[in-house]
């Protein structure tokens, strides 16, 4: 009994230290590492005690500190330390919060893959504690992740949620603030849908809450530079061009955030130049006002956006050595702040102004933008995967919860040898998990071992098919084309029916060595996609892209043409060309039904588009951007392109590609 009296004393000098050492690091009269070292010194004493729940505390305290200094390394760390200690304490609350913080630094680390999975671990506890206001902030962090990856679907949906969560709470500034940022989600999804009417609602429904609030941290300057943004984007640049005006006009908003008013001006510039009354000097002494005052502030983002702005005006006004200064400028600061949007503006602008290199820019574009596809593809499924894998988990956890339960309810009502006995077997179960666990992981990587040296197979056979041809080429047909040249020159000199028949034998030889090198030039011939089929390819761009848009389609195409045998080129825009249809379809139209159709027809290729939509008089309308790219990339193959369409009555797209002899 003496014993555990004084044991019980020392555990009380140990909580007590504890708290004085907590206390001091609270004291602003000392310094940050003054302040960190009672800090450590409190944790190592809980950690003697083996207390988790004060430990917990503690840990809590040391994850605030390196979050106030910035040091998000160890803060990802402490959050480890915090999860771990909270699943022991059986903390739901810590726990949840660990999560929500893990997914705030990993984000901040721009590994979103990792903060939307912790994030989403974060959504599930705060709902399971009814953590209604929390659960808010961590949809609205989702959603803005799902946004950046372009999933406008599970963004939308989850920033509903948050918002719904939030009817009936008191509207402090800070919840005030979260919707807030939650419209501004909703109308960037609208605007990057296209659905402007649906984005103005949303920035209007913002604005009214930024009156509401008693600081509003700038949100209603914010809020009306996205308005007049919007109002931009559909035309109306007057309206503009007023409530930019008025932003600029805003008292100390230069003092208050020089980047922000540059942004405003650049903005109210480029609107100016749209609207098209302006004065050439007044608008290039606000692009050039607004480009100082970003660089001064080493704003890039700002610079980049004016930059690009600025190619525009300069090439308008057929300053082109000005604008390709400009666009160069744009093209390199988007590509080291990764701006896909304005590094594709850019390379498509630099290929009208830089004439030497257009065909460079151009596939890089084709490049990037394919890319861009790509990599929103593989967030979104990455997204579905964290969250099955999520659920999975969680399901996985809470079946051998109830076994556990089950087992140890059971194991209370047997006998010491049973229990020896079921321990035993279980532990020879993990032992064949186990053994079984590595001998899939000696199969993977045996597999992998495998690609690797069949990849470096190919690789081979590929450097000595080149060679291969080289020397077929040079040591063949350029020898025998030499050779019969040659005796073709020596009977130049000679007359009569001897020398026509020699001459028919040479001209005979040249026929077959043409046919060698058509032979060869059809072995160099790739497709369109290596491993896949262009139906295919084409087949799954109509589908999504119909999905995306909500039309209804019909797609049919014949067995007839040897695709294998069409040069890439050909297949390439005939991919486009039925991509940008399918784009002013759903931009143009308002249409519900598109029908696709590729037959042969007397050694032609005919693809045929037909909508239900609005429909232009072709007679009459202006062919717009969409229209010229397609006739641009139809000619460019030889082949035809023609409009038909009458207002009410839908359009359709007659193209005819030559097909004969293609192989060649």
């Amino acid at each position: 009994m003496q014993v555990a009296y004084s044991q019980s004393i020392d555990e009380s000098v140990e909580q007590d230290s504890i708290i004085k050492f907590l206390h001091y690091s609270q004291i602003e009269d000392y310094s940050d590492s003054e302040q960190f070292m009672f800090l450590i010194k409190a944790n190592l004493l809980a950690k003697e005690l083996s207390n988790d729940s004060i430990q917990l505390v503690v840990q809590k305290k040391i994850r605030n500190y390196y979050f106030d200094n910035e040091d998000f390394k160890n803060y990802i760390i402490s959050n480890h330390h915090i999860k771990a200690l909270a699943e022991r304490c059986k903390d739901s609350n810590s726990l949840a919060h660990a999560y929500n913080a893990l997914g705030y630094a990993f984000f901040l680390n721009d590994k979103k893959d990792s903060s939307y999975y912790y994030y989403s671990k974060a959504v599930k506890a705060f709902d399971a504690i009814d953590e209604y206001v929390n659960l808010s902030y961590a949809l609205g962090s989702l959603s803005k992740l799902q946004l950046d990856g372009k999933d406008y679907y599970g963004a939308g949906e989850n920033a509903v949620k948050a918002l719904r969560l939030l009817d009936g709470v008191k509207e402090t500034n800070d919840i005030q603030d979260q919707k807030w940022i939650l419209y501004n989600s909703l109308a960037s999804i609208s605007d990057d849908l296209d659905d402007n009417e649906q984005a103005l609602e949303y920035h209007e429904q913002a604005y009214d809450i930024s009156k509401r609030m008693e600081n509003d941290f700038n949100n209603g300057i914010y809020t009306l530079n996205n308005i007049a943004f919007v109002k931009r984007k559909q035309g109306k640049y007057k309206e503009a061009v007023k409530i930019f005006t008025e932003v600029l006009n805003e008292k100390n908003l230069y003092e208050n955030d020089p980047s922000f008013y540059a942004l405003i001006l650049e903005n109210l510039a480029y609107t100016n130049f749209l609207d098209g009354s302006y004065n050439e000097n007044e608008i290039l002494s606000k692009f050039q006002r607004s480009y100082i005052i970003a660089d001064s502030i080493n704003d890039d983002n700002t610079k980049m956006g004016t930059a690009i702005s600025m190619a525009k005006f300069f090439k308008a006004v057929n300053k082109n050595e000005n604008a390709l200064i400009k666009a160069k400028e744009a093209y390199g600061l988007a590509k080291n702040l990764k701006s896909n949007e304005i590094r594709l503006e850019s390379l498509l602008l630099l290929s009208k102004l830089d004439k030497e290199e257009s065909i460079i820019y151009l596939k890089e574009h084709i490049q990037v933008s394919d890319s861009l596809l790509k990599v929103e593809r593989r967030v979104r499924n990455k997204h579905a995967r964290i969250e099955l894998e999520t659920d999975q988990l969680e399901a996985e956890n809470e079946q051998m919860s109830r076994e556990n339960l089950y087992l140890l309810i059971l194991s209370s009502g047997l006998l010491l040898t049973a229990v020896l006995i079921y321990l035993v077997i279980s532990q020879r179960a993990k032992n064949r998990k186990l053994k079984l666990i590595k001998v899939q992981q000696k199969a993977n990587e045996d597999i992998y071992n495998l690609m690797l040296n069949q990849q470096n197979k190919v690789d081979e056979a590929r450097t000595q098919e080149k060679k291969r041809i080289s020397e077929e080429l040079h040591d063949g047909v350029l020898g025998r084309l030499f050779g019969t040249r040659l005796s073709l020159d020596s009977i130049n000199f000679n007359e009569g029916k001897e020398a026509m028949l020699s001459r028919a034998n040479y001209i005979g030889q040249l026929k077959i060595i043409e046919e060698d090198i058509r032979k060869i030039s059809h072995e160099l011939n790739t497709d369109f996609v290596s491993g896949a089929g262009f139906m295919d390819i084409v087949s799954e761009l109509v589908e999504s892209q119909a999905k995306a848009y909500g039309l209804k389609y019909s797609f049919n195409f014949t067995d007839d043409i040897s695709w294998d045998s069409v040069p890439n080129k050909t297949k390439i825009n005939i991919y486009r060309v039925i991509q940008e249809s399918m784009q002013n379809i759903y931009k143009h139209a308002k249409a519900s039904v598109i029908k696709i159709s590729i037959s042969l027809e007397k050694s032609v290729i005919c693809l045929n588009i037909i909508d239900d939509g609005e429909g232009f008089d072709a007679s009459k309308s202006k062919k717009g951007i969409g229209l010229k790219n397609m006739t641009s990339r139809v000619e460019e193959i030889n082949g035809e392109i023609i409009f038909t369409s009458q207002s009410g009555n839908g359009t359709t797209v007659n193209v005819k590609i030559p097909y004969v002899n293609q192989s060649t």
